[in-house]
């Protein structure tokens, strides 16, 4: 019992970082109506500048966020994704490279068993960037914006919203999240330029299942996918955890075709 809810909790601490990777994906997607199948590169590539950083400055791992998420934000307005992938293998050759911290390893004790510092100082950053996120879309003029043009992108043309300059920024602020997923990513995991297409796999699953274009649905779909996979992996055995990982996918699809939050095309007509 006690490495089932050890398990669990570390589920819910790493499909926090997922729903934070995932977010940026579906966001996407609402707005352009388009899969950014290059996610998963971009969450590479916010691994690799924040080593480029710890390697040169020797600055800790999630304070280079300060500077990878505006460089990457920048990124995602003006570009569209053109060889990134080649590129890092260029730059960083195709070695497996990992960051380190101290809270890498480091764990503290609750109820009986250990949880690693990395995973929750990871979830609360899901939660501060995710919620920041929600303030912008329901607080803000342009959070409006955002939602009418994921809503209906034709109407929102024709009540004044610049889409363009919308879909610029929400591509800007999908792949600064990548950026933070990024940098969590590359402490707890080994990475080189390849690790994007198990990762965009991964983060597509995870948007399919929750609803394309959900933001909601993401972050449920996360916690979700992973707590399912890390209790399989303890109960059964880790073969089976990625098994499953899909399986609760088809299982949903198939009565549920959009999701568990998405919404039927005829419904959005």
């Amino acid at each position: 019992m006690t490495l089932v809810l050890e398990a669990a909790a570390l589920g819910i601490l790493t499909g926090g970082v997922y729903a934070l990777m995932a977010s940026g994906l579906t966001l996407i997607f609402g707005v352009m109506r388009i899969i950014n199948v290059g996610q998963g590169a971009l969450v590479i590539l916010g691994a690799y500048l924040s080593f480029a950083f710890f390697r040169s400055w020797h600055l800790d791992p999630l304070l280079t966020l300060v500077i990878t998420m505006p460089l990457m934000f920048g990124l995602g307005v003006i570009l569209q994704i053109v060889g990134i992938e080649g590129a890092l293998g260029y730059v960083f050759t195709t070695n497996y490279v990992q960051l380190r911290a101290w809270y890498e390893t480091a764990s503290f004790a609750v109820f009986g068993f250990h949880i690693t510092y990395v995973y929750v100082f990871g979830f609360l950053l899901c939660i501060a960037i995710l919620g920041a996120l929600f303030l912008v879309l329901y607080r803000t003029s342009f959070g409006g914006a955002l939602r009418a043009t994921m809503l209906n992108r034709t109407a929102a043309q024709l009540i004044g919203v610049d889409v363009d300059r919308v879909s610029a920024i929400a591509f800007g602020i999908g792949v600064a999240t990548a950026a933070a997923g990024g940098v969590v990513f590359g402490i707890t995991n080994a990475f080189n330029p390849g690790s994007h297409y198990d990762l965009i796999s991964r983060l597509l699953t995870i948007i399919v299942l929750g609803g394309l274009g959900s933001l909601r649905g993401a972050i449920i779909a996360a916690l979700i996918m992973l707590v399912t996979e890390d209790i399989t992996a303890v109960v059964i055995s880790p073969v089976w955890a990625t098994f499953v990982f899909f399986v609760i996918l088809v299982v949903v699809l198939i009565f549920r075709p959009q999701g568990l939050f998405g919404v039927r095309v005829r419904d959005r007509i």
